[in-house]
């Protein structure tokens, strides 16, 4: 009895030690994530971030503000667009009526509309799921204006196939909105309708759907993006106030534009993760990688979802979306049971499109310290055109490079800000500061000379204005020789 005793009280020790090690590892990742995005903060990052490791939730917590004219911050409870991430649910739909066995992923698009043109008659369901239809991407990424489910099937099926059906991997949203159609047409619901039923209610997602849903405007998130003609952030307001009052907006339906919370996005990883909407067989389907999606094949896409490994060749299955403001990534580590789910209304850079990937490398290395996310780099760069003459232009790159971290390698940023102060300013000044560190920074861009030649003109600089064109002329800028010819025919 004595042994047992012992024996008894020596496991409970032991798991109270590691109990207290867990607590005591989760508390510091806590820190050091809040660290990270807090430092962010500061320089306008503005969302919300999940992470859960072991079906425990480690952090869930907004940063920024949701609204910032009333002064409501975000919070975990807080509703965004989600993009793209969108696509992992009409997927879902679509292979519930799998299950239910109305449809199969073989058939044909011809089998339900007899109006399919020949070269797109053998474009199948996979095919649509997986962004291997050949299908163009011709309706767009962004579009909220109002058109009817027959307009969409019209430019659909009066677009030119880029490629062969089955034979190559191209992204399309079309693709999405076609499944779209096909589950509204072989179920009876309207997709809103199938979704909520099928899988939101389920799931217990209670703050998830489209425009149809009776949401809160307090809880919703505006997108903010920065005004370069006006040097400051604007806001977008909300997908809600874009979207057609009528929700006939079917260049948006089932392929983005979703709106939901991390909250919401981590119960439906549990619920996909417990088979509750789709069965084990089922989602093993979703999450097969069928298509290489680079010519490096690092990643596949399956249905819906991006698969991937790990440094630790750990499956990773993951999608992101953004209409151009708002940025969602949700990325599953799920053969170590880790979710990051990260949501922003507030574009930065590039390097707030990594905020998740970060997060997951701090998650596996603790010692791994990311770099904060810098301002935004228009933002950055009227900063230091407040603070300094033009004629310091050639000091802005190593400003930039302090500021964000990293080299400035994008041609089309200066160009850009040079036309919005060419239309500011009479005399020269910035503008054509901006142009001229443009063509130094980048000699073998046509077009950056061709803007230098027309910042030039308009100064009344004539002859450097001919330089510039004849420059452009010679690095390939075809638009540049009709201006350029008519600049020499005054000469004559």
């Amino acid at each position: 009895m004595k042994s047992f005793t012992k024996t008894l009280f020596f496991v409970l020790i032991t798991l109270s030690t590691f109990s207290v090690f867990c607590q005591n590892t989760n508390k510091k990742l806590f820190n050091n994530i809040d660290a990270y995005l807090e430092a962010s903060e500061t320089n306008g990052f503005s969302g919300v971030v999940l992470v859960a490791k072991h079906g425990e939730v480690i952090l869930s917590k907004g940063y920024g503000w949701a609204d910032r004219k009333n002064k409501i911050p975000n919070s975990p409870a807080t509703v965004f667009n989600i993009g793209s991430v969108t696509k992992q649910f009409t997927a879902s739909a679509i292979l519930k009526l799998v299950e239910q066995g109305k449809i199969k992923t073989s058939d044909k698009i011809s089998s339900y509309f007899t109006q399919t043109p020949i070269d797109q008659s053998d474009i199948t369901i996979h095919q649509l799921l997986t962004h291997t239809s050949g299908i163009s991407n011709k309706t767009g990424g962004f579009r909220y204006d109002e058109a009817s489910k027959e307009q969409f099937l019209k430019e659909f099926f009066e677009s030119e196939l880029h490629s062969k059906p089955g034979t190559k991997y191209q992204y399309a949203n079309a693709n999405y909105i076609m499944l779209t159609v096909i589950l509204e047409l072989v179920s009876g619901q309207t997709y809103s309708a199938f979704l909520k039923e099928h899988l939101f209610e389920p799931a217990h997602l209670k703050s998830t759907g489209y425009k149809s849903i009776n949401f809160n405007s307090e809880k919703l998130a505006h997108g903010y993006y920065y005004n370069r003609t006006d040097e400051k952030w604007a806001d977008w307001g909300t997908t809600q106030q874009h979207l057609p009052y009528n929700n006939n907006h079917w260049y948006s339906i089932g392929k983005g534009d979703i709106h939901s919370t991390i909250e919401d996005l981590y119960k439906w990883h549990v619920a996909l993760k417990n088979n509750v909407v789709l069965t084990s067989k089922t989602r093993e389907i979703q999450e097969t990688p069928y298509v290489a999606e680079n010519d490096k094949m690092t990643s596949y896409y399956g249905y819906g979802w991006a698969i991937s490994k790990s440094n630790k060749e750990t499956k990773i299955v993951a999608h992101n979306g953004s209409n151009g403001l708002y940025f969602a990534d949700f990325v599953r580590y799920v053969d170590d049971e880790v979710v990051v789910i990260y949501i922003t209304n507030a574009f930065l850079g590039n390097k707030s499109e990594y905020v998740a990937r970060e997060i997951g490398k701090m998650v596996f290395n603790s010692n791994y310290t990311p770099t904060p996310i810098s301002k935004n780099i228009y933002e950055l760069i009227h900063e230091f055109m407040k603070t300094n003459p033009s004629k310091n232009a050639e000091k802005l790159p190593a400003y930039l490079k302090k500021e964000l971290n990293d080299e400035f390698n994008d041609h089309a940023i200066l160009n850009r800000l040079g036309y919005s102060r060419l239309k500011k300013e009479k005399q020269p000044d910035w503008a054509l500061a901006l142009f001229k560190l443009n063509v130094k920074l980048f000699p073998e861009d046509g077009n950056l000379w061709d803007s230098l030649g027309e910042a030039y003109l308009k100064y009344n600089q004539k002859d450097k204005a001919v330089k510039c064109y004849t420059k452009a002329v010679e690095l390939g800028s075809e638009g540049s020789k009709n201006t350029l010819n008519k600049l020499l025919k005054k000469e004559e």
